[in-house]
């Protein structure tokens, strides 16, 4: 079994916000959410340990992550103290504990397995995750043994002239037996500069123990970009962003300008789609083949597209499932609706889905064939039957017929020499 114990109690200074940090967001899914959908699948039960604002920390995973226990760190008093807050409910653990931090958003499920492999099969009792950066000026040294086990980590400012050249850095993420290990919590000393229990203290501790200690190399050391600022948080998402384009481009999609284009981690395109510029798409969607999306569309989450639709300039979609062979080419909204196949949505039509009264958000069901014209609204709930029109400038308010023809604009009217006059 393989539990881990998320540290998220931090408060975040730099990122100049009321916000605790690992609520900040990327493509609408939290950093701290990131993580834990990275650790999906691999643990058994997450230990979130929650600190500044934790209400808002563990509202957030209660709603979301049900394998997920929060536990409050107060005071806060470093790593090695928000780590020792999971002590009492695995006590009785007989297996792999994977401590990381929340602020990974970058970290993939992969990495993760392939270190608790690697701790296994070197038969590790401490297994640290490290990185090696061109330049690791900040960064704690990862000082290994003649037989490449790992000796000790080494802060920048304690490190001398020989170790400083070290280039392999400690990325702040274990792997660890704890059934040996879990005694460590209970005799980690504050005799730093900070006053704190530091978690980079167990490598001393389990090596004066003479216990197996090793350091996993990580592959891409974008994995370990944590947020420390909005600037970071700027950064990070363009990683994450450019990781899912290079993504798509492989599978066979076009993305004419990847530097203008955001596709969150969630979306499956089809081969043979083509992106145009300026395009976000946000949240989880399902894009067929031979699909034409943009510029400038906006795809705002659970969005189903068949194969051969077409989302044009200026055009919106949240929450709907369009077939194929449809057509959305300009300026619409598309919300909370179904819309089948061989369909025309003229430019300007909007699905009026939300009544602010009631702050109710209802359906539009569109079969297929049908016709609308340019500035028309269907104010929802709203059916319109198979091969009906809707002529421009409606406002539909009922069900439509299949094949009938709706109009509710006024009469035109045509003064002759007005303008003279």
């Amino acid at each position: 079994m393989i539990k881990s114990i998320i540290l998220a109690a931090g408060k975040g200074t730099r990122m100049k916000s009321d916000m605790p940090k690992v609520l900040h967001t990327i493509f609408d899914k939290t950093l701290v959410g990131y993580v834990l959908d990275a650790v999906t699948g691999i643990t058994d039960e997450n230990f979130v340990i929650v600190g500044h604002k934790a209400e808002l920390v563990e509202k957030h995973i209660q709603e979301n992550y049900s394998n997920s226990k929060c536990i409050l760190q107060s005071p806060q008093l470093g790593t090695g103290h928000a780590a020792s807050m999971a002590v009492p409910f695995l006590k009785d653990f007989d297996g792999e504990v994977v401590i990381l931090n929340g602020d990974l958003p970058l970290i993939t499920a992969n990495t993760i397995k392939e270190f608790i492999e690697f701790h296994k099969n070197q038969n590790s009792d401490v297994t640290v995750m490290s990185a090696i950066f061109d330049n690791p000026t900040n960064y704690g040294r990862i000082i290994r043994n003649a037989d490449n086990t790992l000796n000790s980590i080494v802060e920048e400012k304690d490190t001398t002239p020989e170790q400083k050249e070290v280039k392999e850095i400690n990325v702040g993420c274990y792997c660890l037996n704890w059934a040996k290990i879990k005694s460590v919590f209970g005799e980690l000393k504050t005799n730093n500069a900070q006053g704190e229990y530091y978690l980079t203290d167990i490598v001393k501790w389990a090596n004066d123990k003479q216990m197996s200690v090793n350091a996993y190399i990580i592959k891409d050391n974008d994995e370990t970009f944590g947020i420390n600022s909005k600037t970071h948080l700027a950064e990070a998402s363009r990683l994450l962003n450019q990781r899912v384009i290079n993504k798509h481009l492989e599978n066979g999609v076009q993305i004419i300008d990847p530097l203008t284009t955001w596709i969150s981690p969630e979306t499956e395109i089809g081969s043979d789609t083509i992106i145009y510029p300026s395009c976000y798409i946000n949240g989880k969607n399902k894009i067929g083949k031979n699909c034409k999306i943009g510029p400038f569309a906006h795809l705002r989450g659970d969005v189903i597209l068949e194969d051969n639709v077409k989302i044009g300039n200026f055009v919106e979609v949240k929450k709907a499932t369009i077939k194929s062979h449809t057509n959305a080419c300009h300026l619409s909204y598309i919300g909370d609706s179904e819309i089948g196949s061989g369909v025309n949505i003229g430019a300007g039509t909007i699905t009026a889905n939300y009544n602010p009264l009631t702050k109710v958000k209802s359906k539009t069901v569109i079969k297929d064939n049908v016709k609308i014209g340019s500035n028309s609204v269907l104010v929802a709930p709203v059916t319109i039957e198979e091969g009906a029109n809707v002529g421009a400038l409606s406002v539909i308010t009922k069900n439509l017929p299949a094949w009938a023809l709706a109009l509710t604009r006024a009469p035109l009217r045509i003064l002759e020499n007005w303008v003279k006059k």
